[in-house]
């Protein structure tokens, strides 16, 4: 466990939604949770990455940086087998530059459209680096496998919940609501990894 002093972690997105589902998540980890918002003057750098750990690591650097204080970040995307992967690290823009959710969904379900259901897989992926200011970096990657519905479904989560259908359930990440999404997602997976390792260096910096 940390000191009493809890350690400061700047999760490294401007993304509200995706803050509160990694606050929720990180709830009862001895650290002091800041974003990217605490910080005036930050600015996230463009996702240039062709991986999702490239571009989790372009944003830990970049915060971990400018804060000087350690710093989470994560990308993540839907990775469609039927599409041959995509629209992996374009999840959040695949409609275009400032599309929405929705148009994000519209273009999938296009996309897919005469695809029976036995070739709609797809897994959402979940990369994580944690940056420490002394420049040391751990990596954590969760996934869930599921598949494509063919209209959305539900009213919670964002982003592709409406249409995705984790393994082992008959409803979308936006019907089944955040309890069970925050158990079985990938991101929760990976976090799960990453609480491992931000125990420990609460324990290193508890030690010194």
């Amino acid at each position: 466990m940390c000191s009493d002093t809890p350690m400061k972690l700047v999760l490294a997105t401007g993304n509200r939604k995706k803050v509160t589902e990694m606050a929720d998540l990180l709830r009862g980890l001895p650290v002091q949770l800041l974003t990217a918002a605490d910080f005036p003057g930050l600015e996230m750098p463009e996702e240039t990455g062709d991986t999702f750990e490239e571009n989790a690591r372009l944003k830990s650097r970049a915060v971990a940086e400018f804060t000087g204080l350690p710093s989470l970040a994560d990308d993540s995307g839907l990775v469609v087998d039927a599409l041959g992967g995509r629209p992996g690290v374009y999840s959040a823009r695949y409609a275009g530059e400032g599309c929405s959710y929705v148009d994000n969904n519209v273009k999938l379900l296009q996309e897919l459209q005469g695809v029976p259901q036995e070739k709609r897989t797809a897994r959402f992926v979940a990369v994580m680096v944690l940056t420490m200011p002394d420049g040391r970096e751990r990596v954590a990657e969760g996934r869930c496998e599921g598949y494509i519905t063919t209209q959305p479904r539900g009213e919670a989560g964002f982003g592709y919940d409406p249409v995705f259908i984790p393994q082992g359930y008959d409803k979308t990440f936006a019907e089944l609501g955040p309890e069970i999404k925050n158990h079985i997602s990938h991101r929760a997976v990976a976090l799960k990894e990453m609480t491992a390792i931000l125990n420990a260096e609460c324990r290193m910096r508890s030690a010194e």
